[in-house]
């Protein structure tokens, strides 16, 4: 799960990656929504996917990305948490490998 936030934090980060800047002209993007931007850079980031990831965070604002990716993590604990029987606490700390303290 942190390396989630590590890859976002490299995706809107400044400046250029693999000799292209990271956000693409105006112009040439369709337009996404801030929950469309997220599901696809979360889900490029499970699948290790970089260009994916980039593609999707030239999408929207990095603010927009980043309230997007926050809203996917609430509401897949809380699905996650209703399908195990545990409360979302539990189940957030149980994913990011931390003890129940």
């Amino acid at each position: 799960m942190t390396e989630i936030f590590g890859a976002l934090r490299r995706a809107v980060a400044p400046g250029r990656r693999n000799g292209r800047t990271a956000v693409p002209p105006v112009a040439a993007r369709r337009q996404h929504n801030l929950f469309e931007a997220a599901a696809v850079f979360v889900a490029a980031s499970a699948e290790d996917d970089e260009e994916r990831m980039d593609e999707a965070s030239g999408w929207v604002s990095p603010e927009q990305l980043s309230f997007g990716v926050g809203e996917l993590a609430c509401r897949a604990v809380i699905a996650l948490a209703r399908e195990r029987g545990e409360s979302p606490q539990r189940v957030a700390r149980e994913l990011l490998g931390l003890s129940d303290g």
